[in-house]
């Protein structure tokens, strides 16, 4: 994990980015060399600067040396399968209350995007558990946290979870896989009574499948999701949306692990109050705050 401070150092990652925004994302050691089409950039030029600084490579070529932010290191990594974008990861972090200290597991590690984003959130003392059934996949998520010194914070288990998960008493548990509802039983027992459940699909077919089966196995207050992000371009007094947005890349739900099955009206567990249906944040607090 990468210390905050004011100026680059050696072993750190750095972000170059020439005058056309072109990222570079490099380690920085003593005698090192970046090479790009702009020039030959030396380690030795970044290691000491304030982040922020201005580089140039030996023709002369600006660069801005930059602290890469987790946004940019998962969209950065090499993958060899589709990540979690940075925008459905940000809100996985908050309804899952990803912090210091939790145990989280995940279930379809991949190429280690969302992985690398829990690690960071529960440094340094929490844990993050991650299974995968691919070996191949497991080495490079392995290496993309290695990449930005994280691998430590995980535990690697490459197990298939039809098999049940090794832990219990989990504070989170996340789901990137195909059949989410097939491991209900075995998420459920990884759980801690009122731990935060939460999974990640592409279809509406599926997802009504996973509703179905969340109450009949101790899941209430659920929630579906999907969060759009939409650019825009701002030139002089000039404002407009861009032309692309980055819309559905998956619907989020999300549910929370009860200790006994408290029945509604309808004879299943709660689900999350619609969006008016919802106390307003003065009502929802009560006593000195």
């Amino acid at each position: 994990m990468q210390e905050p401070s004011k100026a680059a150092k050696p072993g750190d990652l750095a972000l170059l980015l020439d005058a056309r925004g072109k990222p570079f994302l490099v380690r920085l050691e003593p005698g090192g060399r970046l090479h790009t089409h702009r020039g030959v950039v030396a380690h030795e030029d970044c290691i000491g600067r304030p982040w922020g600084s201005v580089v140039r490579s030996h023709r002369g070529e600006p660069f801005y040396l930059l602290e890469p932010s987790t946004e940019e290191l998962i969209r950065y990594l090499p993958r060899q399968t589709q990540i979690l974008y940075p925008k459905d990861i940000g809100y996985i972090l908050l309804k899952l209350a990803v912090r210091p200290g939790r145990l989280i597991l995940e279930a379809g590690t991949g190429s280690g995007g969302l992985t690398l984003a829990l690690a960071q959130a529960v440094w340094p003392l929490g844990r993050v558990i991650t299974y995968e059934v691919r070996p191949e996949m497991q080495a490079l998520a392995r290496r993309n946290l290695e990449r930005v010194g994280l691998a430590e914070m995980v535990t690697w288990r490459l197990r298939d979870i039809a098999e049940g998960f090794e832990e219990t008493e989990a504070d989170a548990l996340f789901l990137d896989l195909p059949e989410p509802w097939a491991y209900l039983p075995q998420a459920a027992a990884a759980l801690r009574s009122g731990g935060f459940f939460g999974a990640i699909l592409p279809t509406a077919n599926q997802v009504i499948r996973l509703l179905e089966a969340l109450p009949a196995h101790g899941f209430g207050f659920i929630e579906t999701v999907e969060v759009l992000l939409r650019p825009y371009h701002a030139v002089g007094w000039r404002f407009r949306p861009a032309d692309r947005m980055v819309a559905h890349t998956g619907f989020l739900i999300f549910a929370r692990r009860l200790l006994e099955p408290l029945a509604t009206e309808e004879g299943t567990l709660p689900s999350a109050l619609e969006e008016e249906e919802k106390e307003e944040p003065h009502e929802a607090f009560q006593g000195p705050v």
